[in-house]
């Protein structure tokens, strides 16, 4: 099954950090993630020598995997420069976009 994240809440960082990663990274998630897409302060998930950032750029590299900030949560924090490689800034249209060429079966809200 392919599935697609919303990164929102205050947990998000440890749900991602210490569950997701370690299971994408092990190969046992049970599902595909086609997408992650990061709002608010979850943005500095995707900052350049953030860990989660590195290890997500791992797994991004590997599965193709689309990772994308909110627009307008990247500028209010000025780090629209900072990204991680390969990290695309968006809003909804992108991310839906995307979810239709990959044929997501599921999205899920953090």
């Amino acid at each position: 099954m392919k599935v697609a994240y919303i990164f929102i809440s205050n947990l998000s960082h440890r749900i991602l950090s210490t569950m997701i990663l370690p299971q994408l990274e092990e190969g046992r998630h049970g599902v595909q993630p086609v997408a992650m897409f990061f709002f608010g302060d979850n943005t500095f998930m995707l900052v350049k020598g953030n860990a989660v950032a590195e290890r997500l750029k791992k797994i991004r590299e590997k599965n193709k995997m689309l990772l994308i900030t909110c627009d307008q949560s990247v500028y209010e924090r000025e780090i629209d420069k900072s990204l991680v490689e390969g990290t695309q800034i968006g809003c909804f249209p992108e991310f839906y976009r995307e979810l239709e060429k990959s044929g997501v079966h599921q999205i899920i809200t953090l």
